[in-house]
């Protein structure tokens, strides 16, 4: 079977869904562009913050204000139209409204609300449905949104800070800074596109970290801030730490933070629910936080894509859970010898009980070479 040519258009609106890779959360990132018989582009545009327009209806705005009639016209999309009533009015019957002849899907939306459902009212006001254009991409673009809707759990994202030797720490605990801060800059950039940040309490404690995007260009222009999960089987998480700076009332872009335990502690769950945040007991039969459980319950908070900064037990932990889809590691050109490891887990009995993964993608930032590796199915 032949490969489906990817058409300029959609290889358009494709770029298009990457200018949306920060703002659309729990939405997907669509990107849809308009054009007429003879090639030309009569509107186009990408899906807004969550409440907002989605791809088609700006494009259709688009092209309205450029006084474009849209009749007859194609549709390049990179997810099927939606066809329920959510936050918005469903776009396929914008797109019917609009009397378009053609639409040219990369993806069907495998939402329940939707799930084919748009590809068909299309079909059924005659127009000529296409899908399957630019599909790989568009995955590529929305790994969070197509795992919660297939899976029933984020994409997790595991970022880990290394030396070449693979060391996240020295014994002693200082960590402080292993990589550049080029490295660290765009580490926060990969926060940037998570619906959440994930931690643990040991990093907590030990680092106090603000987990926020103030290393993103421009941060205050950012429109919202990722919300923050916290592993603390004992609710050890202090009412002091930096992190509930984003999560009081009139903060700029305020976040809610999650935490996840595995013993109730009235006083302290009580101080903490003070400030904001939301105790969820999740135990396992370890007495420990049930990870699986946990990320099943992020699904159920329209967490799409999931970025994980914590320490070498937590990160074991999360990889002998099988709550792990990708890799984002950052290796400095140093070795550190004796330290704390990128994941303390196993001691394993053979080779074949390893995880295998597939590198996806290696890059110099700054001075440090950053490897993106996802599981292998």
């Amino acid at each position: 079977m032949s490969p489906i040519t990817v058409s300029p258009f959609m290889l358009q609106a494709l770029s298009l869904a990457d200018k949306a890779l920060r703002i659309t959360s729990p939405n997907p990132r669509v990107g849809c562009v308009i054009v007429d018989a003879q090639g030309q582009i009569l509107g186009q545009g990408h899906t807004q913050q969550a409440g907002g327009p989605h791809a088609e209806i700006v494009a259709l705005q688009d092209a309205e204000s450029r006084g474009h009639r849209v009749e007859g016209a194609t549709a390049y999309v990179t997810l099927e139209p939606c066809s329920h009533h959510g936050r918005t009015a469903p776009c396929c019957d914008a797109l019917i409204k609009a009397k378009l002849g053609k639409v040219v899907a990369a993806l069907a939306d495998p939402n329940p609300l939707v799930a084919g459902q748009g590809f068909d009212r299309l079909k059924a006001a005659g127009i000529e449905v296409e899908v399957g254009q630019g599909a790989t991409l568009a995955e590529q673009q929305n790994p969070g949104f197509l795992s919660r809707m297939k899976r029933q759990k984020p994409w997790v994202r595991l970022k880990i800070a290394a030396s070449l030797d693979g060391q996240t720490a020295l014994q002693n605990g200082q960590s402080q800074w292993i990589t550049s801060s080029e490295a660290r800059a765009d580490g926060h950039a990969w926060r940037d596109r998570a619906c959440a940040i994930l931690t643990g309490i040991g990093t907590v404690l030990e680092d106090d970290p603000l987990l926020d995007l103030r290393l993103c260009p421009h941060p205050d222009l950012t429109p919202r801030m990722p919300h923050l999960v916290i592993v603390d089987s004992q609710l050890e998480t202090p009412p002091s730490a930096k992190l509930f700076q984003h999560s009081q009332a009139g903060a700029k872009t305020p976040r809610k933070v999650w935490i996840y335990a595995a013993k109730d502690h009235p006083e302290k769950r009580q101080a903490l629910e003070a400030l904001g945040a939301h105790v969820t007991l999740l135990p396992n039969p370890q007495g420990k936080v049930d990870l699986p459980a946990l990320m099943t319950d992020l699904a159920r908070r329209e967490v799409n894509e999931l970025h994980v900064e914590a320490g070498h037990k937590l990160n074991g932990s999360l990889i002998r859970e099988a709550c792990i889809d990708e890799f984002l590691v950052y290796l400095a050109p140093k070795m550190l010898g004796m330290g704390q490891g990128m994941a303390h887990w196993g001691p394993l009995q053979d080779l074949s009980q390893g995880m295998s993964l597939v590198f996806t993608e290696t890059q110099l930032i700054g001075k440090d070479l950053r490897v993106l590796a996802r599981v292998k199915a």
